[in-house]
């Protein structure tokens, strides 16, 4: 069982991290966040993708689709972000966020690890 200081340490042990974050969906506040900088402000970020995980909910119950978000992609030109809403553990409405760096990063590996942080995480 891990905290989430730990848990982000876990994060950013994921090849390419540059940062990563546990947000509350309520709020849009980060919980707890790791490296970022000047490029990349995690409250600024868990702010905005507060409101991707959000307009993803109600998109998913407008089309009527009975179904679990596993995680959301967004691709840039130099990095991939990864959103994952975290379940079970007391993680409900939470979600994890990292951003990695393109050159530096296996997305399917990245995908991977964070669903094995998730499992560990306890809030």
């Amino acid at each position: 069982m891990a905290d989430i200081s730990k848990s982000l340490d876990a994060a950013m042990a994921i090849p390419g991290a540059i940062g990563a974050s546990v947000v509350d969906l309520d709020s849009g506040m980060s919980l707890g966040h790791v490296g970022g900088g000047a490029h990349l402000n995690l409250e600024i970020a868990a702010a905005g993708n507060t409101e991707v995980v959000r307009a993803k909910m109600r998109t998913m119950q407008d089309l009527a689709l009975n179904d679990e978000i596993e995680d959301i992609l967004i691709t840039l030109s130099n990095q991939y972000h990864i959103i994952r809403p975290l379940k079970g553990k007391g993680g409900a409405g939470l979600f994890f966020y990292i951003a990695l760096d393109r050159q530096r990063a296996n997305l399917a590996l990245a995908r991977h690890k964070l669903a094995d942080i998730e499992k560990t995480l306890v809030v």
